[in-house]
């Protein structure tokens, strides 16, 4: 059976009160991982919308012979889809339910649960006058109210939003200790609720991370000629957060998640801005002792923290500057493990595409301009966090033509490559059962011959080399050594540079006729983790190949083989870690620019990259019998001319650095994209879209709806991108995926029905439009 992971790098828009939304869709995400974590580990089957989507994974491995494994490992938020984003990675890692949030949202997310108890319109006796103003705004005939709500729920609407109007003027309504204290109670529910297993397998890194503003920001350092440096005021901040996979999974402690959350999520003029010492404040109060206070800091606010004053920072809401935050989202597929083929999404939440009101117009037809407070809040917020993400799109689809391209220049120099090899070796590549220590020599020979075959332009190829191996040093330097500190890595980079010249790797008769001096041979045989990956990536695609090909080998032999080659790939990978390097490593690192010599033996020593060039070949030679002689073939050659490949394509994977070697789709999940049940929209279905977005907090009716919407939209979306995985020519009829679809709305409806007390009719009236379950 072909096995597949679809990995989703999730990133979730900023949207107000469509966070209700936001967490119905998230929480059909962490439905579906369930589902798939239960599927591949034999687990009984589940109910509800979780038993649909395992039905389709089964019907996906009994009728297309793929078995696909789902995995959420990468997350990106801001504001309100930040806050999501973290509850669903601490779901993720530590196997806790997404199920006591939905009624704390609902019950909680409301205008007089969130208002400041200062703020509260009973305690400003003098804010009587605002009462004209508030009845002018909810009962005005032909109103925002009277035309968009229903009629049931028009008197709560107006009571509420009366309170809201009357509220303090100039002054954040909602109270930020009570925010921050509601995000620590969701957690301790969460706590207190069910938990299964963890959603990823061990060594499946799990990155979270949330965009904040820093309100007074600062300096970062530009390098240029005149002057050698300049500094320019930075405002945006990521917080982020990464699980490992080693051990007892854990993303991070709550305080400091609950903490990310209130930062990101800090609306500017609905929530008063976020510090430190509201976190304390509301900890103090709650008897709670945050023990990894410092360290926290220290590590998300490093230049702060170098200063002593990261209690001195103001946070707002992160969806100022960066409301869709695809950049922290692309470098977390860094270092990702390998174990079977990639289908790699990028899966963005965008609850308000295209719900925008079209420019007002005088009678005549002509575009009324702004006013004078709109133009300037456009201009500070709905501007700036309304940017186009073409940009970020952009960068994919180069990334994924780079490979691409990569992929075309393989097949055009295979054929001479593969002869090449086999001159080489002679009729010795025939044997049927070659020893690890011939493998060993063969990849010796093979790539001798590559470097003469390149003539002049071998000496390039190892400058390139080299270069990538001092990025990659430096990287691992400073994130053993130095954190996060770019000064201390910019600094490990020059001095590495700079033993290297004194060991005369750069000189011409370094890399000369096709040949490498023995003192820089030695330095790659120690320090090109990156060739070995590179390899080990390359044959995994040589298998996906023979595995879609008619090469004659059975599936177990196809099985052996992939365990042998991702196995093989895992400790490689696994040295890209801070967790496999021990404290005497991480000192020597530290100490990179008084001993470099050291910290680059010491590295050397832990990663032992010749022996594992050994067991590799290993594992290599004991599956190679075992396949047909076609694929044996094929596989054999593909692993012992990687060398010719590298040479020709390693200026084109330099710019892929450590991430992951796969084109990435991308897929949008919005109302807009979601037509089964309802065209027309979020304007068709979502009621938060009202108030300038704020409108779920006005009802708890509101709040029902979006969230159902929500996850029907989630299910729904999810179907797509898992039937897309199947391979081209394929896929499941469209019938199919529809009846499946429809049965999938009925089991939420069926789920939530008692929950959602508030929105009997609108219930009903999704039922018919669903149509009869199958």
């Amino acid at each position: 059976m072909r096995e597949k992971e679809l990995r989703l790098a999730l990133v979730c828009y900023g949207g107000v009160s469509l966070a209700v939304y936001m967490h119905g869709i998230t929480k059909e995400l962490w439905r579906l991982a369930r589902a798939s974590r239960a599927f591949h580990d034999g687990a009984p089957a589940s109910v509800g919308s979780e038993a649909i989507y395992r039905r389709l994974l089964e019907q996906i491995e009994a009728e297309k012979g793929v078995r696909v494994r789902v995995l959420i490992d990468v997350i990106a938020g801001a504001s309100a889809g930040g806050l999501n984003g973290i509850f669903l990675g601490h779901a993720i890692s530590t196997g806790q339910s997404l199920e006591p949030l939905t009624t704390l949202w609902l019950e909680k997310a409301d205008v007089e649960v969130l208002l400041d108890p200062d703020a509260r319109p009973l305690r400003w006796f003098t804010k009587l006058w605002a009462l004209p103003f508030a009845w002018m705004l909810a009962r005005k005939r032909g109103g925002t109210v009277e035309r968009t709500v229903s009629a049931e729920t028009r008197a709560e609407v107006r009571r509420k939003l009366s309170g809201f109007v009357r509220a303090r003027w100039f002054h954040p309504p909602f109270g930020g200790v009570t925010f921050t204290n509601l995000i620590l109670d969701a957690f301790d529910a969460m706590a207190e609720g069910p938990a299964g297993p963890p959603l990823l397998p061990d060594r499946q890194p799990l990155d979270v991370s949330v965009t904040v503003t820093d309100f007074h920001g600062y300096d970062q350092r530009l390098r240029l000629h005149s002057p050698a440096l300049a500094e320019e005021r930075e405002h945006r901040l990521t917080i982020g957060f990464t699980d490992r996979g080693i051990g007892e999974r854990l993303l991070a402690d709550p305080i400091e998640l609950a903490f990310a959350g209130r930062a990101t999520a800090s609306f500017p003029g609905a929530f008063p801005p976020f510090n430190v010492a509201e976190m304390d404040k509301v900890l103090k109060a709650r008897k709670r002792d945050w023990h990894g206070r410092e360290a926290f800091l220290h590590r998300i606010f490093p230049s702060a923290a170098a200063s002593g004053s990261p209690e001195d920072l103001v946070l707002i809401d992160g969806s100022v500057l960066a409301n869709a935050p695809f950049g922290p989202a692309i470098d977390a597929l860094r270092n990702r493990p390998a174990r079977r083929e990639v289908d790699r999404r990028f899966l963005y939440l965008d609850p308000t595409a295209n719900a925008h009101a079209p420019p007002e117009r005088y009678s005549d037809g002509v575009v009324r301009l702004p006013g004078f407070f709109a133009t300037i809040f456009g201009a500070m917020s709905t501007i700036p966090r309304e940017q186009p993400i073409r940009d970020n799109l952009e960068l994919i689809e180069q990334r994924s033509a780079r490979i691409a391209q990569t992929r075309r220049i393989i097949d055009a120099i295979r054929p001479e490559v593969e002869a090449a090899v086999e001159a080489a070796m002679g009729r010795q590549i025939l044997l049927y059962r070659p020893s690890p220590e011939r493998l060993g020599s063969w990849r010796s020979r093979a790539h001798e011959q590559a470097a003469r075959q390149a003539g002049f332009t071998y000496a390039g190829y190892g400058q390139l080399k080299l270069s990538i191996i001092a990025d990659e040093l430096a990287s691992t330097i400073a994130l053993i050594g130095g954190g996060d500190d770019n000064s201390f890595r910019h600094a490990v980079r020059a001095g590495i540079g700079a033993y290297m010249r004194d060991k005369g790797f750069e000189e011409r008769d370094a890399l000369s006729g096709g040949a490498t001096a023995e003192p820089l041979l030695e330095f790659f045989r120690q320090h090109d983790l990156g060739f070995r990956i590179r390899r080990l990536r390359f044959l995994a695609d040589r298998l996906t190949e023979i595995e879609t090909g008619n090469g004659g080998s059975d599936e177990a032999a196809l099985q052996a083989a992939r365990d042998a080659i991702y196995g093989s790939l895992a400790p490689f990978l696994n040295l890209q870690m801070r967790d496999h390097y021990e404290r005497p490593v991480a000192a020597a690192a530290q100490h990179f620019a008084d001993d470099p010599e050291t910290a680059l033996a010491s590295i050397a020593a832990t990663r032992a990259l010749e022996a594992l060039d050994v067991e590799t070949d290993r594992a290599i030679a004991a599956v190679l019998p075992r396949l047909s002689r076609a694929d044996r073939r094929s596989l054999l050659l593909g692993y012992l001319g990687f060398s010719f490949f590298d040479l020709a394509t390693l200026s084109l994977m330099r710019l892929q650095g450590a991430q992951e070697f796969h084109a990435i789709q991308v897929d949008r999940i919005s109302p807009d994209d979601c037509g089964s049940i309802r065209t027309g929209g979020a304007a068709a279905t979502l009621r938060g879209i009202e108030f300038n977005l704020f409108g779920a907090f006005f009802s708890r009716a509101y709040r029902e709806n979006d969230y159902l919407w929500g996850r029907l939209h989630g299910a729904e979306r999810m179907i797509d991108v898992l039937v897309s995985t199947i391979p081209a020519g394929e896929t499941l009829a469209e019938e199919d995926v529809a009846t499946l679809k429809r049965t999938l709305f009925h089991a939420i409806l069926h789920e939530e029905r008692d929950r959602l007390k508030a929105i009997p009719d609108q219930i009903a009236t999704i039922e018919e439009e669903i149509g009869p379950n199958a």
